[in-house]
């Protein structure tokens, strides 16, 4: 008896123990998160997007493209967009992955401080079709919390993701439509005589001049920084078509003319309001000079007009207009809608005189 009760016990206290083991075993581990391990924003959705927002700190820049395929700075006077800067700003959402799953705790999530630095993508419809949100960074690490939409999820992401929200910054600063080696021919306008005007035969030719002073001959490495400073030209700044200034710097204008292998003809018209000398303005309370007068002993000082002093005022900005002879270029009608300013080297940088352009034939 005592063996079977012994039996019993030893069998009671195995499944007693079986029971606790069950009980107390950790829990399997849930079935990863799907969006771990994946791009914050995949190539597929990317290549849909028709519209972009991003915001930050309260502010915020619109970018939408239309049905021709390219993309505009809606926020910014549906300037022509920087394809090459949306390029990278998706190139960098596409790398970075989402490293882990945080949590769903609304209690957590409210202290990962996600307010209005946000990223979303909208069809063509206006609809949007992804968007995240982007939170704190983790006291011990770099990369942020991320939340897709409006789900109640939180995930971390080690990415590196600048949000501009300077408007202009997302505009093509680039205003002239036509590349170096397409051009074969350039008028170098001056701001009194006749054009210089240089042609070439193809893009590897050298330069020559159509008509060059008795004496001289084209410097050959005058022509390259011209074409290479009138290509690149950038625009810094924007203002009302009906700007003042623009209006000054139209009178001291110089107008550049390129002609490419095609045809095609790009005009630039670089001017600035030149520097003034000019009287200074009187001042209300000035008093006149008591200046005694010689040759008369005893005589009280008479008052003599104080002299007047001369003052100088700086040139103004130079403002750049650009027409192409393509109807469809879309510089026609950016320039239609604002005044350019571009930075004072593009015009200050130019040769000044024809003389510049030219060196003396040597004797043989």
């Amino acid at each position: 008896m005592k063996i079977r009760n012994l039996v019993i016990t030893v069998a009671v206290l195995a499944a007693l123990s079986a029971v606790a083991f069950l009980r107390s075993r950790p829990r399997s581990a849930p079935a990863s998160d799907p969006r771990v391990g994946t791009a914050v924003l995949d190539s597929d959705t990317a290549s849909r997007a028709a519209g972009l927002t991003v915001s930050d700190q309260g502010k915020k820049v619109e970018l939408a493209r239309g049905a021709d395929g390219a993309w505009r700075v809606t926020s910014y006077f549906d300037l022509p967009a920087d394809f090459d800067k949306i390029a990278r700003f998706v190139q960098d959402l596409n790398e970075s992955k989402v490293d882990r799953f945080v949590t769903s705790s609304p209690d957590r999530i409210g202290r990962m401080e996600f307010k209005d630095s946000a990223v979303s993508l909208r069809d063509s419809g206006g609809k949007e079709i992804w968007g995240v949100t982007l939170g704190k960074t983790p006291e011990n690490g770099n990369g942020r919390f991320i939340r897709f939409g409006a789900e109640p999820r939180a995930y971390f992401s080690g990415m590196h993701v600048w949000l501009d929200t300077d408007a202009k910054g997302w505009a093509n600063p680039q205003i002239v439509p036509m590349k170096p080696d397409e051009v074969v021919k350039i008028e170098i306008g001056f701001g009194e005589g006749a054009p210089v005007e240089v042609t070439r035969a193809r893009k590897d030719a050298p330069w020559a001049a159509a008509a060059p002073p008795p004496g001289k001959k084209l410097s050959p490495d005058k022509v390259a920084p011209v074409l290479a400073s009138l290509t690149a030209l950038r625009f810094s700044d924007t203002s009302e078509a009906s700007d003042p200034a623009a209006a000054e710097a139209a009178k001291s204008a110089r107008t550049f003319r390129l002609t490419a292998s095609d045809g095609r003809t790009v005009s630039v018209t670089l001017g600035r309001k030149p520097e003034e000398k000019r009287l200074k303005a009187p001042v209300a309370d000035a008093k006149e000079a008591l200046v005694p007068q010689p040759g008369v002993p005893g005589e009280k000082p008479e008052p003599k007009p104080i002299a007047p002093e001369m003052e100088t005022v700086p040139a103004g900005p130079v403002f750049a207009v650009v027409s192409s002879s393509d109807a469809k270029a879309p510089v026609n009608e950016m320039m239609r809608r604002r005044s350019f300013k571009v930075d004072d080297y593009a015009f200050t940088g130019l040769p000044q005189k024809a003389d510049e352009l030219f060196e003396d034939v040597k004797a043989k």
